[in-house]
Formats: structure tokens, C-alpha cells, sequence
């Protein structure tokens, strides 16, 4: 995640997930396209875990993919990156 990051000139801030989901914190100029970011982390991200984890194959979402086609993205202009960064730490801790 952070190698596609670097390569559109990003920062991958944050990263965290759950069984069915990811959420990352990235910083990044009004330049970047934000659907061509998301579409190629999970692109690279479903090839390597494709690759190292054969066994995912029970798990693709619909026929020989990992990933859904939808995100979601929000903008956190004003808040405490410390805030963020808790938030997406705490996502895959029970109750």
C-alpha cells in the first residue's frame, strides 16, 4: 500500500482492516485522481495477497475478485491526525 502510494506521490498515513473491509488514512495533493488511487491499491494489494495466499480463492467477492468495486472516502480537513490514527487503529478491536 505504501509503494502505490509513493508511486502517485501520496502518503499512506494510516492502515488498519477487518475481514470484509481496510481503512487507510492518506494524505494526498488535489492532483491525484482519488478513483484511480483506490482502483490501483486495490489492484496491486489483490494481485500480492492473490500470490501469497492462494487459499483466498474462497473468499473472492464475485468470480476471481477480492475486492468490491465500491469505497467510500471522506474528507478529515480539520481533524487531529492523532484522532484519525486512533480511529483506524481501533477498528479491528472488539467491542
Amino acid at each position: 500500500m505504501r509503494t502505490v502510494c509513493a508511486d502517485f506521490e501520496t502518503e499512506l498515513v494510516e492502515f488498519n482492516g477487518e475481514g470484509e473491509h481496510v481503512h487507510l488514512l492518506v494524505n494526498f495533493p488535489p492532483k491525484v485522481a482519488l478513483s484511480k488511487l483506490v482502483n490501483s491499491l486495490k489492484g496491486v494489494s489483490s494481485r500480492r495477497m492473490r500470490q501469497e495466499f492462494p487459499d483466498l480463492v474462497r473468499h473472492y467477492y464475485r468470480a476471481n475478485k477480492l475486492w468490491s468495486a465500491s469505497y467510500f472516502a471522506g474528507s478529515v480537513g480539520g481533524a487531529p491526525l492523532t484522532v484519525l490514527r486512533q480511529y483506524i487503529e481501533q477498528q479491528n478491536r472488539p467491542g
